[in-house]
């Protein structure tokens, strides 16, 4: 008996230290944040902010969840919840989402903040909206802090007529308030970012797409990730803009590589990879992408979008080697403790 005990234990300390994506059945844009030991994760739910919290990114299924915020009725931001992202900045949490009233050419950008240490407590004061100048749909805000000097980053229209997904960049005088107008910094100009073609009675016969962007920094070299093509394709891949130079502001700075980073693998059965995050493990030894995407083909922006996790290099000019996307029947070895 004792034997058997031991084996059943050793197999379950085992099973702890692998796992295989996805890590969740469902759940479009996974984002996550480090915090005194815990992940803090979450996703697109669309009508609802929530928020898990776990030592083990991998084990999401059995992490803690609290509901954060539900928005008020018939506001301009009740409906159409997309891409939640929940960063510390000055010792006090935020979140940053984009809403709309139910018409998607309404969405924009909006923040809660939170003066606890502890997002599990306190209070989600509704700050309002980023005003963009000037104000166009607008839809997945990152930010960072380079320079002593905080940045946003988002996906919008040029215009007030969907077509086209552009990536801008602004300064931020705080957490909740941009300064100075949007910059251009990317627009879909390769035949891998401009695949868009739709079928409906709502949207342009094509848009072409440049969404998601993720700051990523590493040994000195700054770089934005971004999402390319449409979701509801095959196709939505990554993409990399690198800094060159020291001025977040000049779009020259930003060169945009000539061929995607990271794309399906029909091998392994992954379709569609994108809106990623980026994190370390806990000893801060590797670095990990977090992304959803599709089991099959053809399965679009909807809820068979699942969120996987996976470690990633770097190359020898400093840049991100995300590889390819592993198989779901892949055993992989959790974040190094």
């Amino acid at each position: 008996m004792a034997v058997s005990l031991i084996l059943i234990t050793c197999l379950g300390f085992s099973q702890t230290k692998t796992f295989q994506n996805p890590i969740l059945p469902s759940g479009a844009d996974p984002y996550s944040t480090y915090h005194n030991g815990y992940y803090y994760y979450t996703h697109t739910l669309g009508n609802r902010l929530m928020l898990w919290k776990t030592k083990n990114l991998a084990d999401l299924k059995n992490a803690e969840s609290k509901l954060i915020w539900t928005p008020p009725t018939g506001t301009m931001y009740s409906k159409e919840i997309w891409a939640p992202e929940f960063h510390i900045i000055n010792n006090k949490w935020y979140v940053y989402f984009a809403a709309d009233d139910g018409d998607n050419n309404n969405h924009r950008m909006f923040v809660l903040e939170n003066k606890s240490s502890d997002p599990f407590k306190g209070t989600w004061e509704f700050k309002g909206k980023i005003d963009t100048h000037p104000d166009r749909w607008a839809i997945d805000a990152n930010v960072y802090n380079y320079n002593n000097q905080l940045y946003m980053i988002w996906s919008g229209w040029e215009g007030k007529i969907n077509g086209q997904q552009n990536i801008y960049i602004a300064k931020m005088k705080n957490p909740w308030t941009l300064e100075g107008n949007r910059i251009l910094i990317s627009e879909p100009t390769y035949n891998w970012e401009k695949q868009g073609d739709l079928d409906d009675d709502i949207n342009p016969p094509h848009v072409s797409v440049n969404e998601g962007p993720q700051f990523l920094a590493h040994n000195n070299k700054l770089f934005i990730v971004i999402s390319a093509n449409g979701c509801w394709t095959d196709f939505y891949n990554l993409g990399l803009l690198e800094l060159k130079g020291d001025n977040p502001l000049d779009p020259q700075s930003w060169v945009k590589h000539s061929q995607p980073i990271f794309t399906k693998n029909e091998e392994n059965g992954v379709y569609a990879p994108g809106h990623n995050s980026f994190f370390t493990s806990p000893d801060g030894t590797e670095d990990w992408i977090l992304f959803h995407a599709n089991d099959n083909p053809g399965e679009g922006c909807g809820t068979k979008r699942s969120p996987r996790m996976q470690k990633i290099e770097w190359n020898e000019d400093g840049t991100p080697n995300l590889g390819i996307p592993v198989s779901n029947k892949t055993i992989l070895e959790i974040p190094s403790e």
